[in-house]
């Protein structure tokens, strides 16, 4: 690959109020020395911010980060499915997300680059100040695109030089040397960036603190493998995700569903996003996808059709079994209903079902030929609940006025949804491109950090204190109405659907010691953080990808193997290096 992989056609920055995001224009026609003024930085850094939306704008890093883990399986539709949730032959150096992925990181990290040299050599127009706050975002940016690599190939080549030559020698770096340049270039990040910037959108010291309390905690949560680990990553990463919740910057927002609803996107529980405008352009013409992966079919159902409110169903993944059944405590938990969608309302007159006699249930003679249920009424309900076995299911079907779908009946196009990442503001019901912003970091994260890292070192009492914040949160608070399966199918008492659940969802201290601690730890990850295109990475960092996807995915578990911790290196970049070494040299074990 190129050292300098740079557009010609860039972004550049578009300053308004402080209520007002990054924006951008385009720029066309111009030459490197454009780089070295204060217009060409921000648009050298908004290029830079730019490939971040790689991973959100497609079948992208959605799929690498779900499928194949012990979270998600395989929906019905889409061509990635056998590749990474079984684990087939076909995930080898070819296949071409690898390629994309690797391509558009490093992509990135040479437009930093580029800001990086070229604030070195601005002459005027900025202050010292100025240009270290742009050093650090452009070295955040650096860092953040260096720790998507190493934790997804391993080795890789490190380049933080501009070389503008078509450059074919490049050897990968040892894991442990990544590790150090992440961390360096964080820490810059941390000591220079503000606490707020004036442009919504611009990392911060928050950002950059958060960011390196997970690279601490992944470089120290290595048991079996080098990463460089050393004994003090642990309270780095605890120390680091303190300083963040004690900055006050950040507020985790009260109620877990309120977090996701689309108008309320710039929350102080955000601490970094990827932006998407609501003029397509400025994507570059493609949006936010991610709305499209979780949704199963609905609109071929009784009283149903496709609209902008409930999605175009790609059905690309369903939740496994582990995570309907076995994860939540849902009679207490709040974000199993906060983060699923059962529930969906008619919006479709002409095709409302009749009360009729058929699979063995004759329904009374004054509803016979009557419609079943009108628009606005539950048209498709899907629940946790198991019939009894030995039942006439044809009859319980024909018995409710809404599609019913207990849990013998889901299949991979039918199953309760994520509806995390709902996008009501697009223009039409299909289409493809959403607008809303992606979450890349937030403060329950922080807090979910800074408990694991006290955990690991067996302080179970900060540990507690930091995931009771969290898990206080998911609790149902005194007055809020839990949903109906509260006391239908999950336990509850119909007396106490109004109470507090707060004191079942706090943990101590005792019971994080008892068990594996790193288990649990994924377990409320997986809670908190469900779909949030993170679960590989978590599983290959806690070294559990292998066991959980094996306990828990069923179709992954006959094909995956230990060295599935790692994706190959494309071979579009080994085809073009020269000279080229041997083949364990330039490619991941397993996959040669």
């Amino acid at each position: 690959m190129k050292k300098f992989a740079f557009l010609l056609i860039i972004a550049s920055a578009v300053l308004f109020s402080c209520k007002k995001a990054l924006e951008e224009k385009l720029i066309s026609g111009i030459s490197y020395g454009f780089y070295e003024t204060p217009e060409g930085i921000e648009g050298g850094l908004t290029a830079a911010y730019t490939s971040l939306r790689w991973g959100y704008s497609g079948e992208t890093l959605h799929p690498l980060q779900e499928l194949g883990t012990d979270t998600y399986q395989e929906g019905q539709d889409g061509g990635l499915k056998l590749t990474l949730n079984r684990y087939q032959s076909t995930l080898n150096p070819s296949f071409t997300t690898f390629y994309d992925f690797w391509s558009n990181y490093y992509t990135g990290i040479s437009r930093a680059n580029v800001v990086i040299t070229s604030l070195s050599n601005l002459k005027a127009g900025m202050t010292e100040d100025q240009k270290n706050i742009r050093i650090g975002e452009a070295r955040y940016l650096r860092g953040l695109y260096y720790f998507y690599l190493v934790q997804t190939f391993g080795k890789v080549p490190i380049i933080t030089s501009l070389d503008f030559s078509a450059g074919t020698d490049f050897k990968r770096s040892p894991v442990p040397q990544l590790y150090d340049l992440i961390i360096s270039d964080l820490k810059f990040a941390s000591e220079k960036l503000p606490l707020t910037q004036k442009d919504y959108g611009r990392a911060t010291r928050g950002a950059a603190q958060h960011l390196l309390a997970l690279a601490y905690l992944t470089r120290g949560s290595a048991v079996n493998e080098n990463r460089g680990q050393k004994p003090s990553d642990l309270d780095s990463a605890a120390y680091l995700a303190d300083q963040v919740i004690a900055s006050n910057v950040y507020k985790l927002v009260p109620d877990f569903k309120a977090l996701w609803n689309i108008d309320n996107q710039k929350n102080e529980e955000v601490i970094f996003a990827v932006q998407y405008s609501q003029t397509l352009l400025y994507n570059n013409n493609v949006g936010n996808w991610i709305h499209l992966f979780y949704t199963m079919v609905y609109d071929n159902k009784p009283g149903m059709l496709r609209d902008v409110q409930y999605g175009r169903p790609y059905r690309r993944v369903r939740p496994t079994d582990f995570t309907m059944y076995d994860l939540f405590d849902k009679k207490n938990d709040s974000r199993f209903y906060k983060t699923f969608k059962t529930v969906w309302h008619s919006n479709n007159p002409n095709n409302i079902p009749k009360w009729a006699v058929q699979g063995g249930f004759t329904p009374p003679a004054d509803l016979v030929g009557k419609p079943k249920f009108k628009v606005g009424d539950t048209a498709i309900w899907i629940t946790m609940e198991r019939l009894s076995p030995g039942i006439n299911k044809d009859s319980v079907y024909a018995s409710r006025p809404y599609y019913y779908i207990p849990r013998d009946r889901q299949t991979d196009a039918e199953f309760p949804q994520n509806f995390k990442f709902y996008d009501n503001k697009r223009p039409a019901a299909n289409e493809q491109n959403g607008t809303r912003d992606f979450f890349v970091f937030r403060l329950a994260e922080t807090y979910l950090i800074a408990a694991e890292a006290y955990g690991r070192k067996g302080n179970f009492v900060k540990a507690a204190e930091r995931l009771n914040e969290v898990r206080k949160r998911a609790a149902y608070k005194a007055g809020e109405e839990k949903t109906g399966e509260f006391w239908r199918v999950d336990g509850g008492n119909f007396n106490d659907r109004f109470k507090s659940t707060e004191s079942d969802m706090l943990v101590t201290p005792a019971g994080l010691s008892t068990g594996s601690f790193v288990d649990f730890m994924l377990d409320e990850r997986a809670r908190e953080m469900h779909g949030e295109c993170n679960r590989w990475w978590d599983l290959v960092r806690a070294e559990k990808l292998f066991e959980r996807v094996k306990k828990y995915n069923p179709e992954a578990a006959p094909n995956i193997k230990p060295l599935h911790k790692l994706r190959p290196i494309p071979q579009n970049h080994i085809d073009r290096l020269n000279p080229k070494g041997k083949v364990d040299e330039e490619q991941n074990e397993g996959y040669y």
